[in-house]
């Protein structure tokens, strides 16, 4: 399964999705098949994962934001920063797993 963003129904959250591969002799985390760096192990991966998933999930502050779009248009929109995405980490052979932003995030536990 591939990274994705998601709407989910009736909510405004998005969900991001992190898949823990053997990548380059190792392993790595990848997202829209974009790889991180590649880890000598997979419990390294998993951890480093988990982190890049909980700080996903960290909110900032609200602002207001303006864009040009491929017309060369100006846009003005509000940008909720406590709307952050659900981050869900897939890993070979296992279940989703989806870190509790309540949880440390620690990238050297592993």
């Amino acid at each position: 399964m591939q990274g994705f963003w998601s709407l989910d129904q009736g909510r405004s959250a998005m969900k991001v999705c992190y898949e823990i591969v053997p990548h380059d002799g190792g392993w790595a985390y990848r997202y829209d098949g974009v790889y991180s760096e590649t880890f000598s192990t997979h419990d390294s991966a998993l951890a480093a994962a988990r982190f890049v998933a909980l700080e996903q999930q960290v909110g900032g502050e609200s602002a207001g934001i303006s864009y040009q779009d491929e017309d060369s248009n100006w846009h003005e929109e509000y940008a909720d920063g406590g709307d952050r995405p659900e981050a869900v980490i897939l890993d070979a052979g296992g279940e989703p797993d989806i870190p509790d932003p309540g949880d440390e995030p620690n990238p050297h536990a592993a």
